[in-house]
């Protein structure tokens, strides 16, 4: 996958059309609520079952492919972020491009939920370069459900993106892609060989550990974990011990959902060595917000240890203050 190329002016028209027709962005989502949730299922081109990989690949119209992934919980906690998500996706591409932060962006969107208590607990699509990306967000099922026990199925999502993806970047020029899990809640204690079989297909007869699965995910990707204000357990220290234990200092907490996307286009060309925190914050005043801007920052400058010299992917030494960076 990865053929095409973007075109705001497709997104836009796409947008309103079905606006004036009163048609729902997800429109697959509303689709499935009219059924029996016994016959809920994920649309075939995002059903992971049996997926030997999801892959990134160099072409001649994309000859440096970078590879970013954004999978998002799709629970009931979650339910506003897809939605954001899709209206900015123009805006998380215009970055990515026409600010130089990577050449070639292959972009996958994938779901979230929860293998013990939903019918839909994994979705992935594929990596694209045009406005296919567009079509794969909205066909996403936001089942808005979950477990209710303060944790959902990321792990499994983290097994897939280790296990089933292949990317050039990698495999070419050992360059890893980008991962943003986007979510509020805890993995699960264990990643079950259960729901391995279940859902992925693998034929697993071990149960595998939570921080084993994701040391093996960061041999290839960058993995972030964003927790998104107006989630339930935004301000749960469970929550951010648990994924600072995992990853470090790529958990990252974000006051305003709405700049989900510019924080992922910033942190990408901050790790392509394509900007720095203070330049990429300018230019997301320039397509955005000043709010947007000094959300994104506070978000970055509160990582400790890091500067607006780059190291895998976020500024360091900008300790916990936003007071060095202009937001006006």
């Amino acid at each position: 996958m990865g053929y095409g190329y973007w075109d705001d002016n497709t997104y836009l028209a796409g947008k309103t059309f079905r606006a004036a027709r009163g048609v729902d962005d997800f429109g697959y989502t509303d689709s499935l609520r009219s059924r029996p949730r016994s016959s809920w299922k994920a649309d075939p081109t995002l059903d992971p079952f049996g997926v030997d990989k999801r892959e990134c690949r160099d072409s001649d119209g994309h000859p440096d492919s970078l590879p970013i992934a954004v999978l998002f919980d799709v629970t009931g906690s979650m339910g506003a972020v897809p939605r954001i998500m899709q209206d900015k996706l123009g805006k998380l591409h215009g970055l990515l491009q026409r600010k130089g932060y990577a050449d070639d962006p292959q972009i996958l969107f994938g779901g979230i939920g929860d293998a013990d208590s939903d019918q839909v607990p994994l979705q992935v699509g594929q990596f694209e370069s045009g406005n296919a990306m567009d079509e794969q967000l909205r066909t996403i099922f936001l089942e808005g459900n979950g477990g209710g026990q303060k944790s959902e199925s990321y792990e499994l999502a983290a097994y897939f993106m280790a296990r089933h993806t292949s990317t050039d970047a990698w495999e070419k020029r050992g360059r890893k892609g980008y991962l943003f899990i986007i979510g509020d809640e805890l993995n699960k204690p264990r990643l079950s060989a259960r729901h391995i079989r279940s859902v992925i297909g693998d034929k697993v007869r071990q149960d595998v550990s939570v921080p084993s699965i994701y040391r093996e995910l960061e041999e290839r990707w960058n993995v972030y974990f964003v927790l998104p204000d107006q989630s339930s357990y935004f301000n749960d220290p469970e929550i951010a011990d648990h994924w600072k234990t995992l990853l470090g200092e790529r958990f990252v907490k974000l006051d305003d959902p709405a700049a989900v996307c510019e924080l992922i286009a910033l942190t990408v060309g901050i790790g392509e060595d394509r900007i720095d925190l203070r330049d990429g914050l300018a230019d997301l005043r320039d397509i955005g917000s000043r709010a947007e801007a000094e959300t994104v920052g506070k978000a970055l400058a509160l990582i400790p240890g890091r500067s607006t010299a780059t190291v895998a992917g976020l500024p360091r030494d900008l300790g916990t203050s936003t007071d060095d960076v202009d937001f006006a």
